[in-house]
């Protein structure tokens, strides 16, 4: 049996606690049953590549990655990127709109 390391500690660790911080989400109605079943699956995932990150080798060795490691740390990059720019676009779409509806009360008002 491999060594466990303390990051796939924390990895599981983190992983359990962010399944257990999205079913509270649910049972709150933050989340609808297609939103948490997303968030579910992904934290499994990540909960079974953090225990067996030997799953990862089909992927690493083709991409030219030496550890598994580089490869998460590149593709974290990749979505924290990707998630910063699609809410940068929700947040100026809810600016326009808001500007718009202000705009709307504001000449309403000054009409009274």
């Amino acid at each position: 049996m491999a060594k466990i390391l303390g990051i796939q500690i924390a990895g599981v660790l983190f992983g359990l606690f962010m399944l257990y911080y999205s079913f509270l989400n649910y049972k709150r109605k933050e989340f609808n049953a297609k939103e948490f079943g997303f968030w579910i699956f992904l934290w499994f995932v990540l909960v079974a590549i953090a225990m067996f990150p030997s799953i990862l080798d089909p992927i690493i060795k083709p991409l030219g990655f030496f550890r598994a490691l580089d490869f998460l740390v590149m593709t974290g990059f990749l979505f924290l990127t990707l998630a910063i720019f699609y809410i940068y676009t929700i947040t100026k779409k809810n600016k326009k709109q808001l500007e718009s509806i202000v705009r709307e009360i504001a000449i309403k008002g000054r009409k009274k």
